[in-house]
């Protein structure tokens, strides 16, 4: 814990004067008891003093003055064993501040700690150690085990194991095979993999997470702000009844008594340690926040509008069905189809390669490819000549005037295969909504949302076709994107609400929403740049956890300052008339302040 070094010396300071002051009537030096405690609450003072003058010179109002006038106070009426005793209550909470700024920020510092500052990059075949801002896209790149991905990339060579604990919280390894891409900021656990960049480090998905941490701590939460103009009305009223209790009593030992026993920490402290908890509590569950105040809006929100792509799909085409004609069996079809396919780069036939190797069927190589740029292939394969592409291509290629088409779905794309001129089947591919998907949208019921509202590019018939088994509120499909906007705006009207795509055409939407949220993994550079919060994992249950861990880090910060505030007026008054002693009042101070802030810690469970 990297505590203030200053603080802990003031602490033991306060701690050894406080005991000396005990020790020396034993030792003989009685006549120096007051001298010892009074210079020890001096020195405390002096330190305090400077903060407070730092703190004006910033324009800020702190709290630390209540201290400051208790000292002195105690001090100018010879009270200097409730000097030394209050000055020991202001270091050890001073300590107690820096504990828990650093235990809740602690998730968030240590994405920063992990960012790495060099690669291994290949230069004419012999290995180089660079600083990753001099890596650009096409660069190849050795990742040893237990180095740190340092920019998106796609495995070249090997096979890559990677935990991605730190950003996602999943406990599992996973793994990444040759032509797949691989995530910045993740964690090699294996053998040495290379990889070609994506894109340089600053555009990187890692890069992207620590200017959001950077913004994340430099940003006060709206709570936070609020809680610093009531720490005036504290002050104020603290003095006041400090004040009032000498005038009617005439009793400067209960003016102390009051002053001591004031406790701003419910309002300086716990709404910050219990905001930032929260935050660092989602970004383990793979929800990182750009501020407190996205967290406490979040908190509030009631509306969720959603994209389809990406979102509440797999945003990729994936295999569906086989129709098999004559005597050609399913598998038959994808393997001759896949194996001719893997000549192309179509995303298409990317989905249907992937789909072959799912299922372990054993390809073979294309020859005499002739590719039909987004029409389809003709080649050969095993010495039989072999056409796949869209239905209307595959029956030109064979010079028939029609063959039999499958019935489709809307958003379904049909793939032909001709193998040595007769027709083979049909594939079926769509992009088909994520198996987590009805479970997420069930806790995102449970963690407050009310209302959730498809908005897509995609056509009306694919939207219904994709939201209609899933509960939502409205389905609203051929969306361009400042139709998007309007609907964002729309429902705003009606409450907090926030907004989750993936895309470029997102990207205005994001920025109006409450908060706008973009599938970091998947998304669009401008999604996850106009988004105020982004998803680390393809998955939106974790949304709901961080909607979970918002409401909760907002209620205990607010119970935090209700009880901690009740129990400082309290204090108070017993102290204004007579219950509490000036020490007691100190000692009774010291335990509030203990109490609220684990209180507020508790965010981060």
């Amino acid at each position: 814990m990297n505590l203030n070094f200053i603080r802990i010396a003031l602490f033991v300071l306060a701690v050894l004067g406080l005991a000396a002051g005990f020790v020396a009537p034993l030792a003989g030096l009685g006549e120096w008891q007051a001298w010892i405690w009074g210079g020890a609450a001096a020195i405390l003072l002096l330190s305090l003093l400077r903060e407070i003058i730092t703190s004006l010179i910033h324009r800020e109002v702190g709290l630390d003055i209540v201290a400051a006038v208790s000292i002195s106070a105690a001090l100018l009426f010879g009270e200097t064993l409730a000097a030394a005793v209050v000055a020991l209550m202001y270091a050890s909470g001073e300590l107690l501040e820096d504990y828990a700024a650093n235990r809740a920020r602690a998730d968030m510092r240590a994405l920063l700690a992990r960012a790495p500052k060099t690669a291994l990059r290949y230069l004419d075949g012999q290995l180089e150690e660079v600083a990753i801002d001099a890596i650009v896209a096409r660069d190849r790149l050795l990742i040893r085990q237990g180095d740190i991905v340092p920019v998106d990339g796609r495995v070249a060579h090997g096979m890559a194991l990677l935990d991605m604990a730190a950003l996602t919280g999943e406990s599992l390894p996973i793994q990444c095979r040759e032509g797949q891409d691989v995530q910045s900021g993740a964690r090699s656990v294996d053998a040495a993999f290379e990889m070609v960049a994506l894109r340089p480090a600053a555009e990187s998905s890692y890069a992207g997470i620590v200017r959001m941490v950077q913004a994340a701590q430099a940003e006060k939460a709206p709570m936070a702000r609020l809680a610093d103009r009531y720490a005036i009305v504290f002050l104020a009223v603290t003095l006041a009844l400090a004040g009032g209790t000498f005038l009617l009593t005439g009793d400067h030992i209960r003016m102390l008594a009051v002053l001591v026993s004031a406790t701003p920490c419910p309002l300086i402290l716990a709404v910050p340690v219990a905001i930032i908890s929260g935050m660092g509590k989602a970004a383990r569950r793979g929800v990182l926040m750009k501020g407190g105040p996205v967290l406490e809006t979040m908190a509030r929100a009631k509306n969720l509008v959603i994209d389809k792509t990406g979102t509440l799909t797999r945003g990729r085409a994936e295999l569906e069905g086989i129709i098999p004609a004559g005597s050609w069996s399913a598998d038959e079809v994808l393997r001759f189809a896949a194996s001719l396919e893997q000549a192309s780069a179509h995303v298409i036939a990317g989905s249907i390669v992937a789909a072959a190797q799912a299922r372990g069927l054993l390809l073979s190589h294309p020859e005499n490819v002739h590719e039909t740029a987004g029409e389809g292939l003709s080649g050969q394969v095993e010495g039989q000549d072999v056409i796949v592409g869209g239905h209307d291509f595959v029956v030109r290629q064979l010079g028939q005037s029609s063959l039999p088409r499958p019935g489709q779905q809307p958003g379904t794309a049909v793939v032909a295969l001709a193998i040595s001129g007769q027709l083979a089947g049909h594939l079926l591919l769509a992009d088909s909504v994520r198996a987590e998907t009805p479970l997420a949208l069930e806790r995102l019921r449970q963690a407050g949302i009310a209302r959730i509202v498809l908005a897509s590019g995609d056509s009306q018939a694919v939207v219904d076709r994709i939201g209609g088994g899933l509960g939502l509120d409205l389905l609203k499909g051929d969306l361009r994107p400042e139709q998007k906007v309007a609907v964002i705006l729309a429902e705003r009207k009606t409450g907090i609400t926030l907004m989750v795509g993936d895309g470029v055409n997102d990207a205005p939407a994001l920025a109006v929403a409450d908060v706008g949220i973009s599938m970091g993994v998947t998304g669009s550079a401008a999604a996850t740049e106009s988004a105020d919060a982004v998803l680390l994992v393809d998955d939106l249950t974790r949304l709901a956890e961080g909607l979970q861990a918002a409401r909760r880090a907002r209620a205990i910060a607010l119970q935090s300052v209700v009880a901690g505030l009740g129990m400082s007026f309290t204090a108070m008054l017993a102290a204004a008339f007579g219950y509490l002693s000036v020490v007691d009042g100190a000692i009774l101070q010291e335990v509030i302040d203990v109490s609220v802030i684990l209180n507020a810690l508790r965010a981060l469970r």
